[in-house]
């Protein structure tokens, strides 16, 4: 194998005995824990479906328990399942994984899952390393999951990382696959479509390496831009360092993240805006702060309010952001603040938008996302986009918990 010190290199990856039946391995992947945050009956049907037997559910915690009466229960079964947990349970590949992942839509998503070292990663603000934040981190979420990681014998990757590769990276990958058998092959829980996957080792993976190295080597800053799972890697990040500066050895498992690499390019990569709706709060007050600062006409930073069933069109006067959900954040923030006991959610989705905006005290806002084309130089120019700022697709085409990686030496 090609020896490089580069920043995406092979991992150990855990993965399950039975990987080649289709039946079980539907009920082991889990969509990502921050997906249906405002829909905890997604989760129960996850629930019912998984049962008894061995489900990524059991090592992660959907953010639609947080502060409720499953948290505390399923919290003791994630510490059960890490600290029950036996390699010798698993089968373990070195080597890079290449995912090829149809999407509800019937578009498909093509990915590399290796590691990434959190040595080239910095999530602060201003940040010029080569692994790279593309929205606002909040710093307080971070301590709380890096503690969950710091507890935590493996890990389960919902990270997706973004190449803007022009080396021919993806189809070399695609190019080995005419003549390799997937190692699983079937489909996802709940309308999460199909995946497939491919092992490589050997010259097959030397040929991705040399790809790496490639792209690596070009006069670029920024290498690999965060898609998803910005806080995850954070938190990853966080954790690593705290073990440094207790005397850990630079080469200790936490110092790298499981991740996803998919290309900017993917044709099956669409950009899709978070919205924003506002809870628990006096709406006929919302409203009149909002048309404050909004006009009923205008030619940019058009949003548009939904609200007990009706909707309409609002254009902010002086933007305080470059970005259209820049200035609204900026809005919902100060409003909040003001406004003790209103909270903000981030949905994904417009028929969700509209269905959580018909409850009493809620407030629901559309608007139009940016193009995948504007992140790399965005980040590079500005740095990180306001938190929340895109998703890749709808809720359904999220990354699916599959893989593992042991994180404990």
């Amino acid at each position: 194998m090609i020896k490089s010190n580069t920043i995406f290199s092979p991992a150990d990856i855990l993965l399950p005995k039975f990987a080649d039946n289709p039946e079980l391995m539907k009920k082991w992947a889990v969509i990502a824990c921050d997906q249906f945050t405002s829909e905890p009956e997604y989760w129960e049907k996850c629930r019912e479906l998984v049962g008894e037997l061995p489900s990524a559910y059991n090592y992660i915690m959907p953010e639609a328990y947080l502060e409720t009466d499953f948290e505390s229960a399923h919290s003791n079964t994630i510490k059960k399942s890490m600290s029950n947990f036996d390699a010798d349970s698993m089968q373990c590949l070195n080597g890079i994984i290449y995912v090829k992942r149809t999407l509800p839509n019937g578009s498909v998503r093509h990915g590399l899952v290796g590691k990434i070292d959190l040595e080239a990663y910095n999530y602060e603000k201003g940040s010029k390393s080569a692994v790279r934040a593309t929205e606002a981190t909040v710093i307080e979420r971070i301590p709380p999951r890096s503690k969950i990681r710091a507890e935590a014998t493996v890990e389960l990757p919902h990270i997706l990382i973004l190449v803007d590769e022009q080396v021919g990276l993806f189809d070399a990958a695609e190019q080995i696959t005419k003549s390799a058998k997937p190692i699983y092959d079937f489909d996802l829980m709940l309308g999460g479509g199909h995946i497939q996957g491919y092992f490589f080792d050997g010259e097959n993976l030397d040929s991705i390496i040399s790809k790496i190295v490639e792209y690596e080597s070009s006069d670029k800053e920024l290498k690999y831009a965060m898609g998803d799972g910005n806080h995850s890697l954070a938190a990853a990040k966080a954790h690593w360092e705290s073990l440094k500066s207790q005397g850990a050895e630079m080469n200790h498992p936490a110092r790298y993240a499981l991740c996803e690499l998919t290309a900017l390019s993917d044709e099956s990569l669409v950009f899709e805006p978070i919205y924003r709706i506002v809870k628990n709060c006096d709406i006929n007050n919302f409203i009149s702060c909002l048309e404050s600062i909004t006009s009923l006409t205008g030619d940019k930073q058009g949003v548009t309010l939904v609200a007990n069933g009706t909707k309409r069109e609002l254009y902010f006067t002086n933007p305080s952001h470059a970005l259209t959900v820049g200035t609204l954040q900026n809005f919902i923030d100060d409003y909040i603040v003001n406004h003790p006991g209103v909270i903000c959610d981030y949905i994904h989705g417009e028929e969700s938008l509209e269905k959580l905006s018909d409850s009493p005290d809620t407030v629901g806002f559309l608007f139009d996302g940016m193009d995948k084309a504007e992140l790399f130089p965005y980040v590079e120019n500005y740095g990180a986009l306001p938190r929340k700022t895109f998703s890749m697709g709808e809720a359904e085409s999220k990354r699916y918990y599959l893989e593992m990686r042991k994180i404990t030496e």
